[in-house]
């Protein structure tokens, strides 16, 4: 038998073997039974290609072919599932954002290779000149290539953004799954791109894929044997095209492919056009590989450092990267997760593991690590008696330490917490995270890339990473305490509030039902327990109102409206109160965007509390106008009037007031309601003298 075809069935009979290989392991997910589904259709592909090559007939080798071009019909939506949820924690988010996708890939390709079978295969003829065979596609077919060469892209771009966003043992875990399959799809958009050029395939061709299926199978099958390649747990961004190796490579390369087919052509053609075709292929891939690999960029590194008197590191990039990944993290959780992954990155060190002091100092808790998962900790974790002796021996302590090249107890200790993955990855080194002389946690690293020590140079930046890290955990700390301190407050306040109201209401309806049994005969008085009995529960349900304001979230429906209008109507609905002179000047506005039920509730609040403090006889003027192109709504009383102190401290702050049946929510309502309207609330007041509350609407606000 014909060499060519040997390959062709072994790469469809390794494929299958290893779709068996993983469908009998016995934690299965989407990512795996994805993976057993696509490797057997690579395999039935390259399995009906060595069919056609052992064919003698045309037409056989014309089914065949049709038969192979079917089942790579399956391989975009496989595959691009696949892509979307291997190692990914967060791959229904994916999954949601790409259902249409996904629901395209399934279908097309599908429906015009069976669909229009009879059409994807038009010929099969030799070249000119040549004994090789050459099979012309129908439009159907160059249709399915063309979705097989997007589909390829697609899936590498997304294998590409799932490593880069892995660190550590994570990336080691998934390295050469990725790369297997990379190897396979790079082929695959080779191929369909030689039939999209000359819209036929040649039978000498699809031999490259089945020799792609081999190679991938080789790598993906030491991929296998690493614990952990399926449940990686990494998180991509959702960006789509940004920074994609994939993009760019397949992008360089069509267009060279494309043009350079333009010129071959017009020269009189070049027998050897697909082997440089390959080539060009194989030195873009190579060239992307390198450009990724850790190893490469950490020796380069160290070469200039070594041989040009560079620094190894250029500390004010490596400072800027870490203070802008840190800077924003305001969880314990967020800022550890971060600093993992940012202390990989700039170490080249795949495990690195935070672990924090317990609150009653008697563990460590996992707080982030690129290589242990949770589930791992009750494996490590210390007993009491060993915590103490870390706590102790690394108290005073603010260098990093060569956890292997120490014999003491609590270094020994302490390397059950960081166990190595790889024997040759160098020594582990423990970070002592202290601040205001407590210690607050450890940074460890392992597993360093090609087994390099860690330098002088290396030291010095983990101390100083190591003093960075441990304040600004502490100031997180003490920055929970303080919020958990004002929500005490403000809980104590609102209790003091409520309770005092329902206090006076439990009271009225104590007196009432004492009463009831004396004068329950008296028809006045029946009627005046149920007028007390309606208006204690409408206070209650009033009350209950209000609260809720704090915890729903303002929304607003702005049209456009007139403001005088609104505070017309806000006029009519407050009760009338004979003793107060209320003075209404509204001057002509143009039309603004506002919420008019909103805005009434700011007029209300605002003439209510001028009411409350101006008391009988008093005077409240409302106006309207406009200001550098503001529209201004001012309400002015000459009441009592409000100390420096409170506007500042208290005014819009809940359960803050001081009127005596208030609890303090309408300002707080009114600021929130004029800050949705991209506006601006002020106020001017003196003691026993009047208060001016200043209310600025934009007259052009942008509709977002």
């Amino acid at each position: 038998m014909h060499i060519i075809p040997i390959l062709a069935f072994a790469g469809a009979i390794v494929g299958c073997a290893l779709a068996v290989m993983v469908a009998c392991r016995a934690r299965r997910s989407v990512a795996q039974w994805t993976f057993v589904l696509g490797m057997l259709v690579l395999a039935a592909g390259s399995a009906f290609y060595g069919m056609a090559l052992r064919s003698a007939e045309p037409e056989q080798m014309m089914m065949w072919q049709k038969r192979s071009l079917m089942a790579l019909s399956f391989v975009p939506g496989i595959w691009l599932l696949f892509s979307l949820t291997y190692a990914r924690g967060n791959f229904r988010e994916f999954l949601k954002r790409w259902n249409a996708v996904l629901a395209c890939a399934f279908t097309l390709p599908v429906f015009l290779a069976i669909w229009f079978r009879g059409k994807t295969v038009l010929s099969i003829a030799h070249p000119e000149g040549e004994q090789r065979w050459a099979i012309q596609l129908g439009m159907p077919g160059i249709a399915v290539t063309l979705l097989l060469l997007l589909g390829s892209i697609v899936v590498l771009m997304n294998l590409e953004r799932t490593y880069r966003a892995a660190v550590g043992t994570m990336r080691w875990r998934i390295k050469f799954m990725i790369l297997g399959l990379g190897v396979i799809f790079a082929v695959q958009v080779y191929t369909s791109s030689q039939v999209m050029l000359f819209r036929a395939v040649d039978l000498s061709l699809p031999v490259v894929n089945s020799v792609a299926l081999l190679v991938g199978c080789c790598l993906i099958l030491r991929s296998l044997l690493r614990e952990g390649h399926f449940n990686a747990d990494v998180y991509p961004s959702q960006a789509i095209l940004q920074n994609s190796f994939t993009v760019f490579i397949a992008g360089i390369y069509l267009l060279i492919i494309g043009v350079f087919a333009k010129v071959v052509a017009f020269l009189g053609g070049d027998a050897s056009f697909t082997v440089k075709a390959f080539f060009v292929l194989v030195a873009l891939v190579a060239l992307s590989l390198i450009v990724l690999s850790d190893r490469v960029r950490l020796t380069t590194r160290r070469f200039l450092s070594r041989h040009f008197q560079r620094p190894f590191y250029d500390y004010r990039t490596v400072w800027w990267k870490f203070t802008q990944g840190t800077a924003r993290r305001v969880e314990q959780g967020d800022l550890c997760a971060e600093t993992v992954k940012l202390a990989s990155e700039i170490f080249q060190a795949l495990s690195v593991t935070i672990w924090l002091v317990a609150e009653n100092r008697d563990k460590f808790n996992l707080a982030a690590s690129t290589s242990l998962s949770a589930g791992r900790t009750g494996e490590l974790e210390l007993s009491s008696a060993e915590t103490f002796q870390v706590l102790e021996a690394l108290a005073a302590r603010t260098d990093p330490v060569d956890l292997d090249a120490s014999t003491e107890q609590w270094a020994v200790a302490l390397r059950r917490l960081q166990p190595d993955e790889f024997r040759k990855g160098g020594n582990r080194v423990c970070v002592p995270l202290i601040a205001g002389s407590e210690l607050l946690g450890l940074m460890m690293l392992g597993d360093r890339v090609s087994g390099m020590p860690f330098s002088l140079q290396d030291f010095d930046l983990l101390k100083s990473i190591g003093a960075q890290i441990a304040a600004s955990l502490l100031n997180i700390r003490l920055s929970q305490r303080l919020l958990q301190g004002k929500q005490l407050e403000a809980f104590q306040a609102m209790s003091t509030f409520f309770v005092h109201d329902l206090k006076n209401t439990a009271s009225t309806l104590s007196l009432m039902l004492q009463n009831l049994p004396i004068h329950f005969n008296d028809p006045r008085f029946r009627e005046d327990a149920l007028r007390g009995i309606s208006r204690t529960v409408t206070h209650i349900n009033d009350l209950i109102e209000r609260l809720g304001l704090l915890r729903r979230e303002l929304t607003i429906q702005p049209v456009e409206a007139d403001l005088n209008q609104s505070v017309a109507d806000a006029l009519k609905g407050l009760p009338p109160a004979p003793s107060i002179e209320l003075l209404k000047e509204l001057h002509p506005l143009p039309k603004v965007r506002l919420d008019p039920a909103q805005i009434q509730n700011v007029v209300t609040n605002l003439v209510l509390n001028a009411k409350d403090a101006v008391g009988n006889g008093g005077q409240i003027r409302v106006e309207t106008g406009q200001q550098n192109g503001w529209a201004v709504l001012t309400v002015t009383d000459n009441g009592c009037g409000m100390n420096p102190e409170f506007i500042q401290r208290s005014l819009y702050r809940p359960f803050q007031t001081t009127k005596k049946q208030g609890i303090g929510i309408g300002m707080f309502q009114c600021k929130m309601i004029v800050e949705a309207h991209h506006g601006r609330i002020e106020v001017q007041s003196e003691l026993a003298k009047g208060t001016t509350f200043r209310v600025m609407l934009p007259l052009e606000l942008e509709t977002k």
